[in-house]
């Protein structure tokens, strides 16, 4: 349990704080200023400090109470602006689903219609952010890539993604030892994994399709997975991209796939808060997901 003294003492000190005066205070709260200062003197004897210098006309904070006020100050807002838009949230009934900027422009603008289709009264707000956002605050749910430890949250796995060279037909090789001729594209997995084993990288799918002697650091690189799809659809080359992100294109025949072997990658997994999970945005935005990608399971 979190050891706290009560929400209202608090509250009352805040007030003080802010309006520097016990008087002004217990006219916001709507409570006597003798209510004010025994609220105070509470809340000072349970911190064993004191928290206000209290002269004839006026108050001042002491050190401590300088410590604590603008603490307490933005955690009253935060908690002010939560329940407003918890509050707007339930009257517009909008569900907010975050995830990659890669995963929100491939895989789920593409099934937005469905969302709609399925509930009409709803509105759906995505999300397409590599920051971790705030699952209490900033969206009802999330799809995030990675090895499913999110720790204090609800995971539900989705699926594992994989990786394989693609291209547009025209430049299909007839084998991997045929890379040596092409443009290979990469997609710069960044610093937290650029040296990292697992990551599906041309290297390591080289490596095992026993093309060593094909240069594997060679091509184009790019620090955006969209751009490298983008390169792979213009034919500049032959990138080793994400099934999941270009499955469209290989259903509709504008990319190829010309070998069989993968890489395995990370999982997709569904995420959200516990305390959020009887929520009626989470609970679509739950019901859809699972419904949109069972089948990639």
């Amino acid at each position: 349990m979190r050891k706290l003294p009560p929400l209202g003492a608090l509250r009352v000190f805040e007030a003080a704080a802010r309006r520097m005066s016990f008087k002004l205070a217990a006219e916001e709260l709507n409570v006597s200023a003798t209510a004010v200062s025994h609220q105070i003197r509470q809340l000072e004897e349970m911190l064993e400090t004191k928290l206000f210098e209290r002269g004839t006309r006026q108050v001042r904070l002491t050190t401590a109470g300088k410590v604590l006020f603008p603490v307490l100050r933005d955690g009253l807002d935060r908690f002010e602006q939560a329940i407003a838009d918890m509050r707007r949230q339930e009257a517009s009934k909008v569900a907010r689903l975050t995830s990659t900027v890669a995963f929100v422009a491939k895989r789920l603008a593409p099934l937005a219609g469905s969302f709609r289709e399925a509930y009409p009264e709803w509105t759906l707000r995505l999300d397409a952010s590599h920051r971790m956002v705030d699952l209490e605050v900033d969206a009802d749910a999330a799809i995030r890539l990675g090895g499913g430890d999110y720790p204090g949250l609800v995971t539900e796995p989705l699926f594992a993604d994989r990786f394989a060279p693609v291209c547009v037909p025209r430049l299909a090789p007839a084998s991997a030892a045929d890379l040596k001729h092409a443009t290979l594209i990469h997609y710069d997995w960044g610093t937290l994994r650029r040296h990292d084993a697992r990551a599906p990288v041309w290297r390591q799918w080289l490596e095992r399709a026993g093309a060593t002697d094909v240069e594997a650091g060679a091509g184009l690189s790019f620090t955006d997975e969209i751009h490298a799809v983008q390169s792979a659809i213009a034919g500049q080359g032959i990138a080793l991209l994400s099934l999941t992100l270009v499955a469209e294109e290989l259903a509709s025949g504008i990319l190829v796939q010309p070998f069989d072997l993968t890489l395995e990658s990370d999982r997709y997994d569904l995420v959200y808060s516990p305390r959020m999970a009887g929520r009626p945005a989470t609970r679509v935005l739950r019901d859809w997901v699972h419904a949109q990608f069972s089948g990639d399971a």
